[in-house]
């Protein structure tokens, strides 16, 4: 009860000083002008008092969150050590990252609303989504990649000799160093050497297919895996029932034909296969 009396006196004296101020500056002057008087004695200014604090409490909040989500955390793919597998990541936006041995992929939670951008060490395959509004932009240490939607392949892991395959769509490539740019077309390749681009016929295709030779997917969900694993095959296709898309997975292929990487996921989930002609469907 002290403590209640004592914080309504310091208010009083608070508002108070206000309405001398207000006064003195002849801002009060005016005919007719209702008094304003002491806030213990005034419901109204208290209530006017507490919307204050409620406004400001509000504001404080809101800038509060603002700020914590401007600031948030970027998050770090690490897959190091020679010998290891291509570790598949799919990011926010649907986009497919296969990232080689001994490279690293930085990238935010969730991506700016007017661009896609991140930072890649060493080699990595993209499978860009296409999104015209947000471009995907990848920063290697000597060169800077724009994409809106496309497949190709950065060879980044020697920081004097940069190489970018495209494998469908347009990609742009820009010198750090130069600023030169270079657009690169699907069966083109963009070569960074002395810090000379150019652009020239793609003569190795196999740099594609050479990710899934050996690759981890890590908590992936099922109907990403398949898709990945029917794009890089002529021979069988994987289909997988509706309701089981959206099972995690988490396995290594090495190797394996359609055929055996549909055996592991279903040993691996506890699910049956059923062959018919050249489609592998994977259910309950």
């Amino acid at each position: 009860m002290i403590l209640r009396e004592e914080k309504d006196r310091g208010t009083d004296r608070a508002w108070n000083k206000l309405h001398e101020r207000l006064e003195q500056e002849g801002l009060l002057a005016f005919d007719n002008a209702p008094q304003i008087r002491p806030i213990g004695k005034s419901l109204a200014m208290r209530w006017v008092a507490s919307v204050a604090v409620l406004l400001v409490c509000g504001v404080s909040a809101f800038l509060i969150i603002r700020s914590m989500n401007s600031l948030k955390t970027e998050s770090l793919v690490l897959n190091n050590g020679k010998g290891e597998p291509t570790l598949v990541t799919k990011l926010e936006d649907g986009s497919i990252v296969y990232l080689s041995e001994q490279a690293s992929l930085e990238y935010p939670e969730r991506f700016a609303e007017d661009k896609r951008e991140i930072v890649l060490h060493g080699d990595a395959f993209f499978e860009i989504s296409s999104n015209k509004k947000r471009p995907f932009i990848i920063n290697t240490s000597t060169a800077i990649v724009e994409v809106i939607g496309t497949k190709f392949n950065v060879k980044s892991k020697n920081s004097s000799l940069f190489s970018l395959a495209v494998r469908s769509g347009v990609v742009k490539v820009t010198s750090k160093k130069s600023g030169k740019s270079i657009y690169v077309k699907a069966g083109e390749t963009a070569l960074l050497r002395a810090d000379k681009l150019q652009a020239l016929q793609t003569s190795d295709f196999a740099q594609f297919n050479s990710y899934l030779r050996y690759v981890h997917f890590k908590d992936q969900r099922l109907s990403d895996v398949v898709r990945i694993i029917n794009e890089n095959t002529d021979s069988l296709q994987l289909k997988v029932a509706p309701e089981l898309g959206d099972r995690l997975i988490t396995v290594t292929f090495s190797n394996d034909s359609p055929s055996t990487m549909a055996n592991l996921i279903c040993m691996a989930l506890d699910l049956q296969l059923t062959k018919k002609e050249n489609i592998i469907y994977i259910t309950r």
